[in-house]
């Protein structure tokens, strides 16, 4: 028997007796982040926590965010060599844009700001050829031809041209300041950030476009699987999961429940501008179980409770269904930003060199850092875990 989940995520199994309504059991807590005191506020892309890619994904938000464009483009070097391939490729599908600065440049991508005429726009182009990341940028270029045809109910960058044998991208460059630097922030954002960014995801995920216009990035039951076999599931964390997920299959019929995500809702892809947000960075976008994009977002906030909360009682607004679509997303997005920053922990212990360790503006090495965060989410995941367990207990 279901029985519905109060706001806050604190299910209970009741037990009907004559003329009244009875708790049996309460689960030990909501999946809500208890009070931290704020840290003094980093510079941008100093932190608050070291991103595993690095500061130029923070640099290069604050770019993109609408400052002038401006400077020169140094073709000099063994980088400059890849830089004019780069460039050569992007002018074969658009003549007329116009270098003028490097956004980002890593061992996956360049990013270049130039002009198009009157107008701004972005190159995008890949550097690193494997399989995986052909296939990924590919998927984004399809993302933003489909919306040429069907817009979605949020802004988002407009297609200029695309090569996607040659995997090269030119979109509009949008107005706007990044919702956040970096990939999770120090600080709360402002009430009113956090409350335009849910507004814009929610919508999104309102929208219903053709089914086969987009893919299933996500194969929820060999995800599972394969972080069982790696150790990052528990045997009951497996058929909890496995049981929500059968759950879910018998809900929906044939196809499932599903439900159109961005499929990387962070604070730093999303731009906020008068006319409203902005989300970029398309290449995850496509069905998933409902609540990926919220889990996402709520695994990022976790210096703001409060906005936590609100994106908890969004997630289970549709009812029990919804509410163990988003118990499963977030176990699985949770215990992949705790693989991510391990790896980058271990990385950098051994890129440690010796000597004095730079210390970001919160008083903090990159180790203590990143330290603090994988501890943050690791207690994040046993709130999501107790909740996916009192969750089954409900089905």
């Amino acid at each position: 028997m279901r029985t519905a989940v109060r706001p806050g995520w604190r299910t209970h199994i009741r037990r009907r007796t004559k003329g009244s309504v009875t708790p049996m059991y309460t689960a030990s807590s909501s999946v809500s982040a208890p009070y931290r005191p704020r840290r003094p506020a980093a510079a941008a892309g100093a932190g608050p926590y070291a991103d595993p890619v690095g500061a130029a994904r923070s640099r290069r938000a604050a770019t993109v965010a609408g400052a002038p464009v401006g400077g020169r483009i140094d073709l000099s070097g063994a980088q400059g060599t890849q830089l004019r391939m780069a460039v050569a490729s992007v002018h074969r599908i658009c003549p007329e844009f116009h270098p003028v600065q490097v956004l980002r440049r890593s061992g996956r991508s360049v990013l270049i700001v130039g002009t198009t005429g009157r107008s701004t726009a972005v190159a995008k182009c890949l550097l690193d050829r494997s399989s995986v990341w052909v296939e990924r940028f590919r998927h984004e270029i399809a993302v933003y031809r489909t919306f040429v045809r069907q817009r979605p109910p949020v802004r988002a960058p407009r297609l200029v041209a695309a090569d996607p044998e040659n995997c090269t991208l030119v979109i509009e460059r949008m107005p706007g300041r990044p919702a956040a630097l970096s990939r999770h922030p120090s600080e709360a954002p402002p009430r009113a950030d956090s409350a335009a960014v849910l507004a814009a995801i929610t919508r999104l995920n309102s929208w219903r476009p053709p089914a086969e216009l987009f893919d299933r990035p996500l194969d929820y039951a060999s995800r599972i699987t394969r972080y069982h076999e790696l150790g990052l599931f528990t045997d009951r964390d497996l058929g909890d999961l496995q049981k929500l997920l059968h759950g879910l299959a018998q809900s929906g019929g044939r196809q499932g429940i599903s439900q159109f995500c961005h499929g990387d809702a962070l604070l730093s892809n999303v731009l906020l501008s008068p006319a409203g947000p902005v989300l970029v960075d398309w290449e995850h976008a496509g069905w998933y179980l409902p609540g990926y994009d919220l889990a996402t977002l709520w695994a990022v906030l976790g210096d703001a409770p409060a906005a936590r909360r609100r994106v908890s009682q969004a997630a289970q607004l549709a009812g029990p269904d919804a509410r163990d679509a988003f118990l499963v997303n977030l176990m699985l997005v949770l215990t992949r930003e705790i693989r991510t920053y391990e790896t980058a922990v271990q990385r950098t212990m051994r890129e440690a060199t010796p000597g004095p360790a730079v210390i970001s503006p919160n008083g903090l090495s990159a180790g203590e850092e990143q330290r603090l965060l994988l501890r943050r989410l690791h207690d994040d995941c046993a709130l999501a875990r107790r909740a996916v367990r009192a969750a089954v207990g409900t089905r």
